[in-house]
């Protein structure tokens, strides 16, 4: 257990079920019209999402969620990157949280549980593809010793607003 910023809140995380991911996907879907988290501009149906839950597993590409009074607060992937066999050891991590649970430490929190576990699933190398103007996100994975690693100009259009990407890493210790 960990304790969040107010110090009666413990977060704990678990593998996502099945029937998590209708929760996983409203978290997903609040976050488009914001512009700031993720490229997607319309919101995204649960069963279209059921392929990408599928190639999450608990021992190689996990997907967590972290439950607070009975529903879904937050979640957090890994997944591959680049699908080549080359790339195994690296994965991109995502990390999204319900708007109201925001600020009280789940993302912190389940970043910190990431950078602890990715050695267990032999992954040497971590990810995170972020909008630059989502400075919010940029800090929580700086604060993490994530650098900058790269960044993509432009690649990104957004209600006519071209948007760049960081890609932010870390290396994590397979020892």
């Amino acid at each position: 257990m960990h304790r969040g910023k107010s110090q009666s809140e413990c977060f704990a995380h678990r593998a996502a079920r099945r029937s998590d991911l209708r929760q996983i996907v409203e978290i997903y879907n609040a976050t488009i019209p914001t512009r700031m988290v993720t490229a997607d501009i319309e919101p995204v149906a649960v069963e279209s999402r059921a392929r990408w839950f599928a190639e999450h597993a608990p021992s190689s590409r996990p997907l967590w969620v972290t439950d607070v009074d009975g529903q879904i607060a937050a979640w957090l992937s890994f997944s591959s990157f680049y699908g080549r066999p080359a790339y195994d050891k690296t994965v991109e991590l995502s990390v999204y949280v319900h708007e109201t649970f925001r600020r009280r430490g789940l993302g912190t929190y389940l970043l910190t549980q990431a950078v602890a576990h990715a050695p267990t699933l032999g992954i040497s190398t971590l990810l995170g593809f972020i909008f630059a103007h989502n400075e919010p996100s940029l800090g929580l994975f700086r604060e993490h010793g994530f650098a900058r690693w790269g960044e993509l100009p432009r690649v990104a259009e957004l209600d006519g607003v071209e948007r760049d990407v960081v890609i932010v890493g870390r290396r994590v210790s397979n020892t």
